[in-house]
């Protein structure tokens, strides 16, 4: 099993590890990204500083993502229990995928990072539709991080929707009820074309899943932190990857 490194080596010597002495990288990591209001209540601001603040870790992540060797990262963004949050906050919170795109799509092309979503996406507003189209369309050849926005993102919904749809293409006889099996399901979900998440990370001390990927994380490591996601940093994040390394991972054998 390998030794748990410290973020840095000493303090007389304080360089960060580097990406190539992590020898267990998980190729998906999740991360529900919580504490934003209370970062910004804690320094008597409204909460919309604080998603402001948790939009520029967003891009501080991803930076992290790609110089630690992992190739997805799926973000929960917006969830569809969000829209019970006061109309002005809903609103922000959903402006704040085309200011994120606008400032720092540049620099996702020229890393080579390719951006997609899961979700409801026909029902978000047309601005951050498209807005995130945009970023798509013109991210959708590269082949470096793919950095995957969960938008109006319910797990329970997800599930439901994968149902019906399974239900009808029965009846339109595309398969026997013999081949329905947990393959066939999760081909209706909205990750049918990822691997299940191996990290999750939830910031802010809850210790919850929020109705985010109920099926998907069925084996994946979970990890919990107090750190507030605007205060979310390298240290925080090479701290999550270290303790992967030391788990094992059995998926229910021995």
């Amino acid at each position: 099993m390998p030794m748990k490194l410290p973020f840095f080596r000493s303090k007389k010597e304080a360089q960060p590890i580097q990406a190539e002495e992590l020898t267990n990288v998980p190729e998906h990591v999740a991360i529900i990204m919580d504490g934003n209001g209370r970062w910004a209540k804690q320094r008597g601001l409204p909460r919309i500083a604080g998603h402001k603040a948790g939009m520029d870790v967003v891009k501080e992540t991803v930076e992290l993502a790609i110089k630690y060797k992992i190739n997805v990262l799926t973000l929960f963004a917006f969830s569809t229990e969000n829209w019970s949050r006061p109309k002005h906050e809903v609103e922000y919170l959903l402006r704040l995928p085309k200011e994120f795109l606008h400032i720092y799509l540049p620099d996702l092309i020229k890393n080579n990072v390719r951006i997609e979503t899961i979700g409801d996406f026909d029902s978000l507003p047309n601005y951050t539709k498209e807005a995130v189209q945009y970023a798509k369309e013109k991210t959708k050849n590269n082949d470096g991080l793919l950095l995957n926005f969960a938008l109006n993102y319910g797990s329970r919904k997800e599930i439901l929707s994968a149902i019906k749809s399974i239900m009808k293409d029965f009846d339109d006889e595309k398969f026997s009820v013999e081949q329905v099996d947990e393959n066939l399901l999760s081909q209706y979900l909205y990750t049918h074309d990822l691997q299940d998440p191996d990290l999750l990370i939830r910031t802010s001390g809850e210790q919850r899943l929020s109705n985010f990927l109920l099926w998907q994380l069925a084996y994946t490591e979970f990890w919990f932190t107090d750190i507030l996601w605007p205060d979310f940093n390298e240290e925080i994040f090479v701290e999550a990857l270290m303790d992967y390394q030391n788990r094992s991972r059995r998926f229910g054998g021995i």
